[in-house]
């Protein structure tokens, strides 16, 4: 099993998916633990001294003003992590809170947030013993970073709240003891280290940004299916056309799809299509392929580049330098970075979405398919007893419709918190939560297009498929037979959506073609 060594600096979006979803143990080296235990001993040199520090000797928010004294900075910090737990709503999937608690854990290794390394270290014992805190999904804003979930999660290290615990749901204090490890008594700071910081959004981002790379490399797959099925013309592909218009984006599309359909004898000539069947190029959602998934592909590489970016940020506040034995209070706990690259990537998968809609309609569309029947019933099957996938296409657009709702930006949204104190926030959460229904809901619109490009390519002769859509064709046939009359094709749908979202599909043909 692969470990990860956190540092605080070199964490990848591939570490955190395998921390999250493969449980990949995680460590520290001691030259870590010597840097945290340095800037414990600093801000305790700078509370001796007396210098306020905010949210240690002082109140919270609107209440900074507040002196607290020292005999009442331990009783301030549990108060914190009380009244902070303020989240509501279903509880968060495993693998975020899993990736926000290896998120919490690599910036505290950073050794700029003043906590003591036991704390580091509950952490990081709780991630390998496989505690989950119950962090209910809505209530931040995104502003002093995401505090209501991180609160629900720094309950469990103090022994309160709920965690699941080998599949079973029990108090904190009841997993903690369970797993073999002690509460925590939260010292001066400790909470604020704990629960003032962008992770859970920033987790979020990451597994977003894992799936929409995997996502848009599977839109490519059914496009080209789909191209094929429609007797695409190839010209629009050819490299010397999107080398004119340079976007990383577009080259790197068009040259997948050249690679998936190389060798194919569906595929035509612009020449070709105009003396066989009258039309000199394609519709849009097939000639511009390269333009439309390639922009998508560029605003998803911005989105990864922020997040790798935000994954090895310290955004607690404030912060200790212990070099410079100072303390400053500053707003690195903003999400705005988060939210406006997860509104980017929302927008983008919802192109990616509704371009993919737009193909299942002209599959189904015996005006608009080429040939191919009503809705694509087979010639086996008695035309208008069989619906073929019509139904197939109105969850496909139900679900594209549903994303252009989700895709309105949140990072634009704010609204002011804290008695108008922290007067601008970002929503980043609520961003990249968006960001991931709308990947869900497209992995949904791309099976039903693979489901619909596949049956269109029995009808034309799948064996004429090029090398890497006969790869893709044969993987989804594996398990969904083609369709000769009625049967129901929501557990098609899900067969299909298995397949690509676990990346079964991208792995399958890449054994033939190289994507990028």
């Amino acid at each position: 099993m692969k470990t990860v060594l956190l540092n605080g600096e070199t964490l990848t979006i591939e570490d955190v998916v395998a921390v999250a979803r493969e449980n990949a143990k995680v460590e520290i080296p001691d030259y870590i633990k010597k840097r945290v235990i340095k800037s414990r001993r600093v801000l305790k040199e700078i509370l001796d001294s007396g210098i306020a520090v905010y949210g240690v000797n002082t109140g919270f928010g609107a209440l900074s003003k507040v002196k607290i004294p020292k005999e009442e900075q331990e009783r301030l910090q549990l108060n914190m992590v009380r009244s902070h737990s303020a989240g509501v709503g279903k509880p968060l999937p495993t693998d975020v809170v899993r990736a926000t608690m290896l998120l919490r854990a690599n910036m505290l290794a950073r050794g700029y947030s003043g906590i003591r390394l036991e704390v580091l270290e509950t952490l990081i014992k709780m991630l390998n013993e496989g505690i989950h805190p119950i962090v209910p999904e809505k209530g931040s804003v995104g502003a002093s970073g995401d505090l209501a979930p991180l609160a629900h999660i720094a309950l469990v290290l103090i022994g309160e709240g709920k965690a699941e615990y080998k599949g079973e749901i029990l108090s904190g204090k009841e997993a903690l003891e369970k797993a073999g490890i002690d509460p925590l008594k939260l010292k001066a700071k400790e909470a604020m280290a704990l629960i003032n910081g962008t992770q859970l959004m920033t987790a979020m981002a990451a597994l977003a940004v894992h799936d929409a790379e995997n996502l848009v490399r599977t839109a490519e797959i059914a496009a080209a299916l789909s191209l094929e099925a429609l007797n695409g013309v190839f010209d629009a592909f050819e490299e010397k056309v999107n080398r004119l218009r340079p976007h990383t984006g577009q080259v790197l599309t068009a040259r997948n799809v050249r690679q998936l359909i190389k060798g194919s004898k569906l595929i035509l000539s612009g020449r070709e299509a105009y003396e066989k069947l009258g039309y000199p190029h394609d519709p849009y959602t097939l000639r511009c392929i390269p333009q439309v998934i390639g922009a998508a592909r560029d605003a998803i590489a911005y989105a990864r580049k922020i997040v790798e970016t935000e994954i090895n940020s310290v955004t607690d506040n404030p912060l200790i330098f212990p070099d410079d034995k100072a303390c400053i209070s500053a707003g690195n706990f903003h999400g705005q970075p988060i939210a406006v690259a997860m509104d980017t990537l929302g927008i983008a998968v919802t192109i990616i979405g509704g371009f993919s809609e737009r193909r299942i309609a002209r599959l189904i569309d015996e005006k608009l398919n080429r040939g191919l029947p009503p809705f694509l019933v087979s010639k086996e099957a008695k035309e208008g007893i069989n619906s073929g996938f019509m139904l197939a296409q109105y969850t496909a657009a139900a679900l594209a419709s549903e994303n252009k709702v989700l895709a309105h930006p949140a990072s634009v949204d704010s609204i002011p918190t804290s008695a108008n104190f922290e007067d601008y926030v970002s929503m980043g959460t609520a961003a990249a939560k968006k960001a991931m229904e709308i990947i869900e809901n497209t992995w949904h619109i791309l099976a039903i297009e693979l489901l619909c490009a596949c049956q269109a390519a029995d009808l034309r002769g799948a064996d004429k498929l090029g090398k890497g859509t006969k790869i893709a064709y044969s993987t989804i046939r594996s398990s969904v037979p083609m369709l000769k009359e009625d049967r129901v094709l929501g557990d098609d749908i899900k067969k299909i959506y298995e397949i690509i979202k676990m990346g079964r599909l991208v792995r399958e043909v890449e054994k033939a073609v190289r994507l990028v």
